[in-house]
């Protein structure tokens, strides 16, 4: 597949986590961007099974190194943000930037699940496919990863411009999100209004602006890198 001369490259993340890859439609893609849509180990088209967050983030980098890719912008909802945050701490060199829209951030705060719990009756439903095995190995992996003891140092430290991005009716606080753009150094938080979290699917249009001049903010706030659009 061709790809237009200076044109940046964007690596989207879908949520679960260990759903499939429910963000590869061509009417939400981000506008003049080069953007690749992999799927978790074990789910979908992808071989193998139950895996870690090293894993996964270990996958993304293979599949970076094997179309060649210096850098990337990393998109992730919901699941997908969290592992794109982790992905950039630990990988500041090839992630340019991450856009990370409505993701539950690194936590496990009761009151955080009790309003979750208390909203999916009314939360709209969007038929995704997942592999239960893929999602509990995740699940406790993430665990482990919001454990460790130099989290928040690695987050403080992380120079990866972070935007972090809230929907206006999601059921799931947002309060997170607004922990880590404080947090990191160059992180911001906006919100999008009247959308619940599974916008890409209700409000296609919106997603499809709201990722776009997303990605061209954080690509003029870089330079010498591949986050600037053809």
């Amino acid at each position: 597949m061709s790809v237009k001369t200076g044109q940046a490259h964007v690596v989207v993340l879908t949520g679960g986590p260990g759903c499939v890859q429910y963000l590869e439609r061509d009417e939400i893609s981000p506008l003049n961007y080069r953007a690749w849509y992999p799927e978790p180990r074990g789910v979908g088209r992808s071989g193998g099974g139950p895996h870690t967050m090293e894993e996964a983030i270990a996958d993304l980098e293979g599949i970076r190194e094997a179309v060649r890719i210096d850098t990337w912008i990393v998109v992730g909802h919901s699941w997908g943000c969290d592992l794109g945050v982790r992905y950039a701490v630990e990988h500041p060199e090839t992630v340019t930037a991450l856009i990370g829209i409505a993701g539950r951030g690194p936590q496990r705060d009761r009151t955080w699940s009790e309003a979750y719990e208390a909203g999916k009756a009314g939360e709209p439903v969007v038929d995704i496919g997942w592999v239960p095995e893929v999602h509990a190995a995740l699940s406790d992996s993430f665990t482990a990863w919001i454990h460790q003891p130099d989290l928040w140092r690695g987050l403080a430290a992380c120079a990866v411009p972070m935007h972090f991005i809230a929907a206006g009716d999601d059921i799931r606080p947002s309060w997170p999100l607004a922990q880590l753009a404080t947090l990191v150094p160059r992180g911001r938080l906006s919100t999008v209004p009247g959308v619940p979290h599974d916008f890409w699917f209700t409000h296609p249009e919106v997603w499809t602006k709201t990722v776009t001049d997303a990605c061209a903010d954080l690509g003029a706030s870089t330079s010498g890198d591949a986050g600037i659009p053809a």
